[in-house]
C-alpha cells in the first residue's frame, strides 16, 4: 500500500481517472450550468458535496477503496470544488461580455470589466437599430 493510498483510500491512478477526469467533467458542467442559470455562487457547494459522496462510492464499489475515508472525501471535495468553481467563473466572465457588449469586455478567461461611461455609450450608439 502507497502512502496515496493509505492516506486518501485509493490509488493515485484511481484519483486521477475517476476524481479528475470523469468526476471533474461532472463538476465542470454543474459549474457552466450554474452560471448559464445565473444562479449565486454558493449553489456550487451543496452540489459539491453530494458530488464528493458520489466519487467515494464510485471508488468504493469499482476499485475496492475506502468509502468511508474522510482525508480522501476531503481532498475529492476539493479538487470538485475548485473545478467547478473555475468552470462557474469562465462562463459568467463570458456570459456577462457577450449579453451586457456595451457595458462590459473580457479582459481574462476568468474577468471582464466596465468599459466606462464614455466607451459605453459610443459603444451604445453604435449598435445596429431594430
Amino acid at each position: 500500500m502507497s502512502g496515496f493510498e493509505s492516506l486518501f483510500g485509493t490509488t493515485f491512478l484511481v484519483f486521477l481517472l475517476i476524481t479528475i477526469l470523469f468526476m471533474g467533467g461532472c463538476a465542470f458542467m454543474t459549474g457552466q450550468a450554474l452560471a448559464d442559470t445565473w444562479r449565486p455562487q454558493w449553489q456550487l457547494f451543496p452540489y459539491m458535496l453530494l458530488l464528493g459522496a458520489a466519487d467515494r462510492f464510485i471508488d468504493f464499489a469499482l476499485f475496492g477503496g475506502v468509502l468511508l475515508s474522510p482525508p480522501g472525501y476531503l481532498l475529492d471535495t476539493a479538487v470538485l470544488t475548485i473545478i467547478a468553481l473555475a468552470a462557474y467563473r469562465a462562463t459568467r466572465a463570458r456570459k456577462m461580455a457577450a449579453q451586457y457588449p456595451w457595458l462590459y469586455r473580457r479582459s481574462g478567461v476568468f474577468t471582464w470589466q466596465d468599459r466606462g461611461p464614455a466607451e459605453a455609450a459610443e459603444r451604445l450608439s453604435e449598435a445596429p437599430r431594430r
